[in-house]
C-alpha cells in the first residue's frame, strides 16, 4: 500500500467526517478485495452509524432493543457481502465461516456444485460440504473418489451414523453404490481371468450363482470390512434399486468364509442371513415370516444388557411398512420408562402422530408419573384436533 493512500484516508476524516471516511475506506477494501479489512470496517460503520464507541469494550453494553437489532442486521449484511466476495473468489471455506451466520447455505452448495476439485483445496472442500454440513452427500462423495472406501466408512462409523435416518440415505446410497460396483467389478475380473472371457450376466447375484470356486480356499474379493458396512449402512435405504443391491451384497456375504461373517449386535447377531431376513421385510417379501424373525429377537433381547437395538428394529420394520397402531403398542410394552434408546426407531410422540392416538401415551406417561410425557401427549393430540 502506497504512502499517498495512507495520506489520503488521513485527509479524509479531517475534511469528510468518521462515516464518510469509512466509507471511503470501505469501498477501498471492495475493490482490493481484501476481505477481513472490510468485514473489520463495515464493523466500524455500524457503531458509528448508532453513535456507539468504535471499540467494542469486550463486555455487555447498555443498548436498546432497536440498537442492538441495528447491529446486528449491519453485521449480518457485512457477513452476508464478504462471503459471497470470498465465494466468488473460490474461497469456499473462509467464505462458509462468513456466510455462516447469515443462515444461508444455498451460495455455499452453488459453489460446491461448480469448484473445480484439486489437491490444494480437497480437504477445505470436504470439511465444509461433510463435516460442516452444507452439503453432505457432495462431500462424501469426494472422500470416496478421493480417500477411498476405508475413509469413507471410518467416516460414516464415527461422524455420520448418528444423523437421523433421512440425513443418512443419501450417503448410504453412496457407499452402497460404490461397494457394490467395486465388488462387482472384481468378481468380474476374477472371472475372465479363470474362463478367459468376460462373464455374460448383468448382476452381482448371477454372477456367483453357479460359480462356487469364487469362495474357494476362503477367497474374497473386497475388503470384507467394508461390505458388512455397507450392509449395516444401507438398513436405512428406502427405494427398492438399493434394496435390491443390498440383497446381492448380502448373498455374496453369505457365501464367504465363515471366519469373514462378522458376528454383530443383537438382532443382527448373524450378519447376512438377519439382513436378508430385514431387506426382504422392506421389498414385501415373506413379510409375515421376516416380522415374526425380528420379533423374536426382541421378546428375546434385554435391553439393559444389550441396548435396544433389536426392539427398535422390530419397531421400525412396523413403522416403515405403516402398521402404525403395532408399532406403537410394541413400543410402549417393550420399552422400559427411562431407558435411553438410539434413535432407530421413531419416537413415542412419532409413533402416536403416525397411528393418530395420543391417548395411549398419555395414559402410559400418567402410569409413570410422567408429567412432560403426559402434557405433551395432550397438547399434541389438541393441536391434531385443531388441524
Amino acid at each position: 500500500m502506497s504512502q499517498e493512500v495512507f495520506d489520503q484516508f488521513r485527509q479524509q476524516i479531517q475534511t469528510l467526517g468518521t462515516e464518510a471516511a469509512i466509507d471511503q475506506m470501505i469501498e477501498y477494501f471492495r475493490q482490493e478485495k481484501q476481505h477481513f479489512q472490510l468485514f473489520e470496517m463495515f464493523k466500524l460503520r455500524a457503531r458509528a452509524r448508532l453513535g456507539l464507541p468504535l471499540l467494542f469494550p469486550g463486555v455487555a453494553e447498555d443498548l436498546t432493543e432497536d440498537q442492538r437489532n441495528q447491529l446486528e442486521d449491519a453485521l449480518v449484511e457485512a457477513c452476508d457481502e464478504v462471503g459471497r466476495m470470498l465465494l466468488d473468489e473460490g474461497q469456499i471455506r473462509e467464505g462458509w465461516y462468513y456466510l455462516r451466520p447469515v443462515g444461508d447455505k444455498t451460495p455455499v452448495i452453488d459453489a460446491l456444485q461448480q469448484v473445480e476439485v484439486d489437491e490444494e483445496n480437497l480437504e477445505d472442500l470436504i470439511e465444509v460440504a461433510l463435516y460442516e454440513g452444507v452439503a453432505p452427500e457432495i462431500g462424501f462423495r469426494w472422500m470416496l473418489e478421493h480417500y477411498g472406501t476405508c475413509n469413507a466408512v471410518t467416516t460414516y462409523e464415527q461422524q455420520l451414523a448418528g444423523m437421523p435416518p433421512v440425513a443418512q440415505q443419501p450417503l448410504a446410497g453412496l457407499l452402497l453404490d460404490h461397494v457394490y460396483d467395486e465388488l462387482r467389478g472384481t468378481v468380474s475380473a476374477d472371472i475372465a481371468q479363470q474362463e478367459g472371457s468376460e462373464p455374460q450376466e448383468k448382476s452381482l447375484s448371477e454372477m456367483i450363482a453357479s460359480r462356487d470356486w469364487l469362495f474357494a480356499n476362503s477367497a474374497y474379493h473386497i475388503d470384507t470390512s467394508h461390505l458388512a458396512a455397507a450392509v449395516r449402512f444401507a438398513r436405512v435405504l428406502r427405494d427398492e434399486a438399493h434394496l435390491r443391491k443390498a440383497l446381492e451384497l448380502v448373498d455374496y456375504g453369505s457365501r464367504l468364509d465363515p471366519a469373514f461373517q462378522y458376528e454383530q449386535t443383537p438382532p443382527f447377531t448373524e450378519l447376512y442371513p438377519s439382513h436378508k431376513v430385514y431387506f426382504l421385510i422392506l421389498l414385501n417379501e415373506d413379510t409375515e415370516a421376516g416380522l415374526a424373525y425380528f420379533r423374536d429377537k426382541a421378546e428375546a433381547s434385554d435391553i439393559r444388557r444389550e441396548g435396544s437395538l433389536a426392539i427398535e428394529t422390530y419397531i421400525e420394520l412396523l413403522s416403515r411398512l405403516g402398521r402404525h397402531d403395532e408399532a406403537l403398542d410394541v413400543a410402549l410394552k417393550m420399552i422400559p420408562a427411562g431407558v435411553h434408546t438410539i434413535g432407530v426407531a421413531p419416537s413415542l410422540i412419532e409413533l402416536s402422530q403416525n397411528a393418530n392416538d395420543f391417548e395411549r401415551l398419555a395414559q402410559f406417561s400418567q402410569e409413570q408419573g410422567d408429567m412432560l410425557g403426559y402434557a405433551t401427549a395432550l397438547l399434541f393430540a389438541k393441536r391434531s384436533e385443531e388441524a
